[in-house]
């Protein structure tokens, strides 16, 4: 399984932006596809995550500002980032969790800076 991530960028607080992963299987056969991110200096940690019926879940950091969903016929999962603040600057990854095992993406670097 291959992931490709993209959309990350410099944003000026308060702004928005929106990554995608696109995924190299059909989407639906991927158990749990998930958002990460990695600060310089931290540990990665988990942001949003989408499991094959749909449901969704997020951390507490991002909720209320982040949305995942899904394009299905593009086999991509999007995360939209409303709201962003300074303490949001990562890199972000993408990662799949197919047959029981996770794969990850390339990251994403975003940047909220003024």
């Amino acid at each position: 399984v291959q992931l490709q991530a993209s959309g990350g960028g410099l944003v000026q607080p308060g702004g928005s932006v929106r990554l995608s992963c696109t995924v190299s299987v059909n989407i639906f056969s991927i158990a749990v596809m998930s958002w990460h991110r990695q600060a310089p200096g931290k540990q990665r940690e988990f942001v949003a995550a989408m499991l094959v019926k749909g449901t969704t879940t997020y951390a507490d950091l991002v909720k209320g500002r982040f949305t995942i969903s899904r394009d299905n016929a593009k086999n991509m999962v999007t995360l939209q980032m409303n709201g962003l603040q300074p303490e949001d600057t990562a890199a972000y990854f993408c990662k799949a969790l197919y047959e029981g095992y996770g794969y990850w993406g390339q990251g994403t670097l975003v940047t909220v800076s003024s």
